[in-house]
């Protein structure tokens, strides 16, 4: 698997037409109760279908021979609906698997684009247990949420945007589930600036695997557990988040709502749970920057249909 700057870039080339790029926002830290610290948020919420997902899931149709029968995606929603949205505007069918735990707002997405839908099971295992069934019996071609390079080198380009956008980063947070976001972003950075994964303390999946060496089963529970509770990270992510990810911290589901909250009532942005967790670790001190520093904050998702944060 080759997923370095060169690959990531000519991705980026790749998907242009098809994703769009979101800007970023600069604001004072004092503004979130965190002076002497400047935030850069990436508003990746902005992406066709709500989510960075749509990246990688370009970056599939585009490279991949799609058979007739289309392709299948399992997801806690956010993926599910990018593959959805992509499969409607490359002319592919889709079938999506979801578990019970996704968010209507999700589903509705997910029908609206098109695509096939099934619901079934508690949480995104099962909803990939369930893809893995069809796939044999269908021929249909997966399209894993983050465990495929072509999927990693999609939201590697958010790394690569996020450097071109905001070049004097000191340190960069992003949330973590299955993995694909936080190790394509911290192959576009090599090294360069310390990457944080933040998770919410009731699915410690990258946490776990850190801790012992290689992907293990976390739980996979608590408020963001429909975007960031895959159970575990994925096998061609552990190695690069080993390697490049400074560290991980962790997060509890009120510093979550807290962080929508603030994120509301500061710059009227409304981000689903798992979009706003990397804000969390700020705010709860589960992270904390150096007075001095200017910190990336990427607010990744905003598929909810939660709009009262009083």
């Amino acid at each position: 698997m080759t997923l370095d700057r060169d690959a990531i870039r000519a991705t980026a080339v790749r998907i242009a037409a098809h994703v769009r790029r979101t800007p970023t926002i600069a604001v004072d830290g004092a503004d979130f109760g965190i002076p002497e610290v400047r935030l850069v948020f990436k508003l990746e919420f902005l992406q066709h279908a709500g989510s960075f997902k749509s990246r990688g899931a370009f970056n599939q149709m585009l490279t991949r021979a799609i058979p007739p029968v289309g392709v299948v995606a399992a997801s806690g929603g956010n993926h599910g609906a990018a593959v959805a949205y992509a499969a409607m505007k490359t002319g592919h069918p889709a079938t999506i698997f979801v578990p019970e735990v996704a968010s209507p707002a999700k589903m509705d997405q997910i029908h609206g684009y098109g695509a096939h839908l099934e619901v079934g099971g508690d949480r995104y295992a099962d909803a990939l247990a369930a893809s893995e069934k069809w796939i044999e019996k269908s021929g249909a071609l997966a399209i894993h949420a983050y465990d495929q390079v072509e999927t990693l080198r999609g939201q590697g380009t958010v790394g690569l945007e996020y450097e071109e956008q905001a070049p004097d980063l000191d340190a960069l947070l992003v949330a973590v589930g299955g993995g694909g976001l936080i190790s394509g972003i911290a192959a576009w950075y090599a090294g360069t600036i310390p990457i944080i994964g933040v998770e919410p303390e009731l699915a410690p999946t990258l946490t776990r695997a850190l801790e012992a060496g290689k992907p293990v089963d976390a739980p996979a529970g608590g408020i963001a557990a429909d975007s960031l509770a895959p159970r575990r990270v994925g096998q061609l992510v552990f190695p690069i988040a080993q390697r490049y990810v400074t560290r991980t911290a962790l997060v509890t589901d009120d510093a979550i709502r807290e962080s929508q909250r603030m994120l509301w009532k500061t710059l009227r942005i409304v981000a689903e749970p798992g979009g706003a967790a990397a804000l969390a670790a700020l705010l709860s001190g589960a992270w904390k920057a150096k007075p001095g520093e200017t910190v990336g904050v990427l607010l990744c998702g905003a598929n909810t249909t939660a709009v009262s944060f009083s």
